[in-house]
């Protein structure tokens, strides 16, 4: 089993990329994310976390730029009716982190805009994916899945700054603006203290729901 690859980039796609390690090129299937996260053709010692799978006729090789976007293009593999290119246009739609947001939430409306997703599967894939980020140790971490622990008074702001925080990565990451991420948030104190619940207050008012 190929698990990692480091080399030398001579070619990067949005859909692929081209590693030579030691003279040999590896064609590799990558998600748009981790190809905007590599730097240009030319560079070397670039390092990818891979993953081989083997099919009746054909071996493909795919790169992932952390540990979390391979462990879930794992669990999307494993999911009936969903193959390498499926999976590929998920994590080209989301980071691990915003997927998880939106599994947490069971946001319908967001899952659907992956390329090959309608309604149907998108409903079938946030069931699927329901308990994958709270028992897959890759995944606990993800978007304040694990329960987080009771703040003391004297930290009470501290983690509503970190809260914040994060429910605006979480917004920007699934391509909504600053502006909207701030309109968004206001009166988040209302949601409690769980980050899913503030992301998820934040998309009812953004969806005009609030």
């Amino acid at each position: 089993m190929i698990v990692q690859l480091c080399g030398t980039l001579l070619e990067v796609m949005p859909t692929h990329v081209v590693l030579d390690v030691n003279g040999v090129g590896y064609l590799l299937g990558v998600s748009a994310n981790t190809a905007a996260s590599l730097p240009a053709a030319g560079e070397a010692g670039v390092t990818l976390l891979t993953r081989l799978l083997v099919k009746e006729n054909s071996i493909e090789l795919y790169g992932f730029s952390t540990r979390e976007e391979r462990a879930v293009f794992d669990r999307l593999v494993g999911v009936s009716g969903v193959g390498p290119k499926l999976a590929l246009a998920v994590l080209s739609t989301f980071s691990p982190q915003a997927l998880a947001t939106v599994v947490a939430t069971q946001d319908e409306g967001h899952m659907s805009t992956v390329p090959g997703v309608g309604k149907k599967k998108a409903q079938r894939l946030l069931i699927e994916l329901q308990d994958v980020f709270a028992k897959d140790p890759d995944l606990q971490g993800l978007v304040g899945m694990a329960e987080p622990a009771t703040p003391n008074a004297s930290h009470v702001e501290q983690t509503d700054e970190s809260l914040v925080r994060e429910a605006t990565s979480a917004l920007l990451s699934m391509g909504f603006t600053p502006q909207e991420a701030e309109l968004a948030l206001e009166g988040h104190e209302s949601a409690g203290p769980k980050l899913e619940k503030v992301v998820a207050y934040a998309l009812r008012r953004l969806g005009g729901g609030a």
